[in-house]
């Protein structure tokens, strides 16, 4: 396995200028967006904006949750669900191919619809109701609220992306609507004594989407993939900040100019470790092609156009095959 390196430090980005109306406070953000976005696609950000009384109840409703007996969250199983919403146990999805299954369990959340909803009835791609689980009354009202807190947060940072790419502040704004998200809480028992070969708490993998705003806790285990080595850095928990990363819809819609960039995770502090990774999506409508000023000099596009919907549908069946 690769060395671990602490000499390269991910950035860490305040965000407040972002919600300044004075154009050059967002640009200032956006060129240090742009920077970290060319050099892995990882960074901190402060000043977000998401009350920590909110966040430490998001911490405390996780927890409650996954201490429930697996009765409770077998009752709330993903499988009961058309939409890929609800309880998954450890061990049912592998990131990383050829490895053993992750070791993590989870709890998938989006945004909700009622069966009769046309895009429901339709049979669109993770469109349908949450499922919600007895035993922890204030799970609901507290992770609904969080929710809408972090896609807020994804919106604007959606913003600043546009600006880092020369772009209209509000070219994304289609994006949101009608928008899909996932907001994730995941339960990462300590690293086993003597791990099967390869096994890690989430294998190496890029993430799907658009951007992953990941609220951690103080376990760490979290590791960034160096993109010009085989490094892989520390991303320790930072108090009052986010983890961010772009998705695989990002770098596709750059051209790789900005990247998506492997990660995993390795439970080595002997305890529990709980994360919670909201990941902002956007229009499944929306199809996916290489701005025109990330095209190559010769004005080439290194991938088709594709829908976010077909993307995910894609992703989804190499990661959990058909069980998807």
């Amino acid at each position: 396995m690769s060395a671990t390196s602490a000499s390269f430090n991910l950035p860490l980005i305040d965000i407040s200028g972002l919600r300044s109306n004075l154009l050059s406070d967002r640009m200032k953000v956006a060129d240090e967006l742009r920077e970290a976005c060319q050099r892995c696609g990882f960074f901190y950000i402060t000043n977000h904006g998401i009350d920590p009384q909110l966040i430490r109840a998001v911490q405390e409703q996780s927890e409650q949750f996954f201490a429930l007996p697996s009765s409770n969250k077998l009752a709330v199983s993903k499988t009961l669900s058309p939409c890929n919403r609800g309880y998954e146990p450890l061990r049912a999805q592998t990131l990383e191919a050829d490895s053993p299954p992750d070791l993590k369990e989870g709890f998938y959340i989006g945004v909700h619809l009622d069966e009769d909803n046309p895009r429901v009835l339709a049979g669109r791609f993770n469109q349908g109701p949450n499922q919600w689980p007895q035993g922890v009354p204030e799970f609901k009202a507290v992770m609904e609220a969080y929710f809408a807190a972090a896609f807020e947060v994804s919106a604007l940072l959606m913003r600043g992306l546009a600006l880092s790419l020369d772009l209209a502040e509000d070219h994304f704004d289609p994006l949101m609507m009608d928008a899909s998200a996932t907001l994730r809480m995941l339960h990462y028992p300590p690293q086993p004594p003597h791990p099967l070969p390869g096994e890690k708490g989430c294998g190496a993998h890029t993430d799907f989407g658009a951007l992953t705003l990941l609220l951690q806790d103080t376990t760490g285990g979290l590791q960034v993939k160096a993109i010009d080595s085989d490094e892989w850095i520390d991303a320790p928990p930072v108090e009052g900040s986010y983890v961010v990363n772009l998705g695989d819809m990002i770098s596709r819609w750059t051209n790789e100019r900005y990247h998506s960039n492997v990660h995993r995770v390795i439970n080595r502090s002997g305890r529990e470790r709980y994360s919670v990774p909201f990941f902002f999506t956007g229009n499944m409508d929306t199809v996916v092609e290489c701005l025109a000023t990330c095209l190559s000099a010769d004005g080439t596009a290194k991938y088709p156009p594709i829908t976010i919907e077909k993307h995910f549908m894609e992703r989804y069946l190499s990661t959990y095959g058909d069980r998807a």
